[in-house]
């Protein structure tokens, strides 16, 4: 019996090879398969984006008529507040809305329009940035010319360096949420763009509410601080009750030697 189950248990350890041929056949059917769930996917997607885009216009209105709507939804999100300098909020501040327009056919780009009311940082009042497939195929971007106001480019600054022969101005690139518009390196890897494209546009709101941390910290301070006091009241009252059974206590003992001294 043992023998013949470690027969068994051989035959079913065998690996039997599969030909060059149908291996090839298998990974070809299940790449087949792959591409028509993701046009599908696309399809919805295309259908959703239709849509939405009424309430998405409406949105739009209703939040260029909200103070500084833009910078706080920024601001508030955790990887694009990592890129906001004061520089940046003080550009960010004159934001009206945020657009983001998927092409026609998803699978070749979208494009993010910003919105601003004049400022003292720059001319335009609209920036866009453009990210899309190029002739090779290969995820690519290009953005608009920011037209910076005299000595306010936020995307340089200069600093003074002392040398023993001169003194020579060095200007040295800032990483920073502006500098986001120009850098085309890596258009493939531009994860602000999908975050703004697949989380913030969206939904702003769920960032644009969220509540200010060092208020509620400040409300729990608060609330810590009363329940101290109530806790010493509650303490301080125990005490004058101990207090008072004392002074009973005192008082009937008296009352007793007293009674004895009389007999």
């Amino acid at each position: 019996e043992y023998k013949r189950n470690s027969k068994i248990s051989k035959r079913k350890k065998q690996i039997i090879p599969l030909k060059s041929g149908q291996r090839t056949y298998i990974e070809n059917e299940q790449q087949e398969a792959i591409e028509h769930t993701d046009e599908e996917i696309l399809k919805v997607e295309q259908k959703y984006d239709k849509l939405c885009q009424p309430f998405f216009q409406k949105r739009s209105e209703l939040i260029a008529k909200v103070p500084n709507f833009g910078v706080a939804t920024f601001v508030n999100h955790p990887q694009v507040s990592a890129l906001l300098g004061e520089e940046d909020k003080e550009a960010l501040n004159y934001l009206t809305r945020v657009e983001v327009i998927e092409f026609e056919n998803i699978k070749s780009g979208y494009r993010i329009d910003f919105y601003f009311d004049e400022n003292p940082s720059f001319e335009n009042k609209f920036l866009s940035k453009e990210f899309h497939l190029n002739e090779s195929g290969d995820p690519s971007s290009k953005s608009t010319k920011i037209k910076w106001k005299s000595g306010k480019d936020l995307m340089k600054h200069s600093s003074q360096t002392q040398n023993k022969a001169s003194r020579k101005k060095q200007h040295e690139e800032q990483e920073s949420f502006i500098t986001w518009f120009t850098n085309h390196s890596d258009a493939g890897a531009d994860e602000l763009g999908e975050v703004i494209k697949d989380d913030i546009w969206p939904n702003p709101f769920q960032y644009y509410l969220v509540p200010n941390m060092d208020d509620e910290e400040g409300e729990r301070e608060e609330d810590d601080d009363d329940e101290e006091e109530e806790g010493l009241e509650d303490t301080d009252e125990e005490g004058d009750e101990d207090e008072g059974e004392d002074e009973d206590d005192d008082e009937g003992d008296e009352g007793e030697e007293d009674e004895g001294e009389d007999d």
